[in-house]
């Protein structure tokens, strides 16, 4: 049976990765919405069997600069009224948890490159027990506090609310679990005021990227399908 998964983007090359072809091979029909450019709200989001809410490089806190971020959350919370399966990553983690009631807020510090987590005891019980050891891709300054109600399923020393989960079907993502690893050089060309302001080294991320890229390809891809197994147990994967 085919399935609707919408997906918002903030910025081109921060796409589904890993996560796109994951879905078209569990049957689902994949939209892309482009934030400031297409509507985002209304009907056709509450129906989607899925919503994928990706990274960008503004914040919650930045509603007054680009109001579209205010659309953005009034439509992820009617989501989250209903409990239907959605997906923050980043940013969109951020506009999960702000659609929750969560604190967001910018914390002066960032974590840029590929590090390992520590989950919880409930993360250890989660999809997330999947990934084991193996170390994210993390590129993040901004916070979210854990919803009232989520529980929490992994941090690092510098950004201990990383993941959290509300039920089966609301997962907030603060690292890049969906990056693809071969065209991760798209995002160190979009993002290079960013990297050379805080000095990140491109040379070490590459050299991480192709250390840890395929590994951690395969360990997403787990985590991803067997949340979706739980969020929308009837969808399959093709020729199962």
């Amino acid at each position: 049976m085919s399935r609707t998964a919408l997906v918002i983007r903030h910025v081109a090359f921060e796409d589904l990765g890993i996560l796109g072809p994951l879905l078209r091979e569990h049957g689902y029909r994949v939209r892309y919405l482009e934030a400031g450019v297409d509507r985002v709200g209304g009907e056709d989001l509450v129906a989607a069997d899925l919503l994928v809410v990706l990274g960008g490089p503004v914040g919650v806190g930045d509603f007054a600069r680009y109001p579209y971020l205010a659309d953005e959350a009034a439509a992820v919370g009617a989501r989250v009224r209903r409990m239907l399966p959605t997906v923050g990553i980043c940013l969109g983690a951020q506009l999960l948890a702000h659609a929750l009631g969560a604190r967001v807020a910018a914390t002066g510090r960032f974590e840029i490159g590929y590090g390992p987590l520590t989950l919880t005891a409930e993360g250890e019980e989660s999809v997330l027990a999947g990934l084991g050891g193996t170390p994210v891709l993390h590129w993040h300054g901004d916070q979210f506090a854990v919803p009232e109600g989520a529980v929490l399923l992994a941090g690092t020393p510098g950004f201990p609310h990383q993941a959290f989960a509300v039920g089966d079907t609301l997962l907030g993502l603060q690292f890049h679990l969906e990056a693809d690893h071969t065209r991760l050089e798209r995002w160190l060309l979009g993002h290079t005021h960013e990297l050379t302001a805080h000095g990140v080294d491109l040379d070490r991320i590459r050299a991480d990227a192709d250390r840890y890229g395929a590994e951690l390809a395969s360990r997403a891809r787990t985590v991803f399908a067997d949340w979706l197994r739980g969020a929308l147990p009837v969808a399959q994967p093709d020729g199962a």
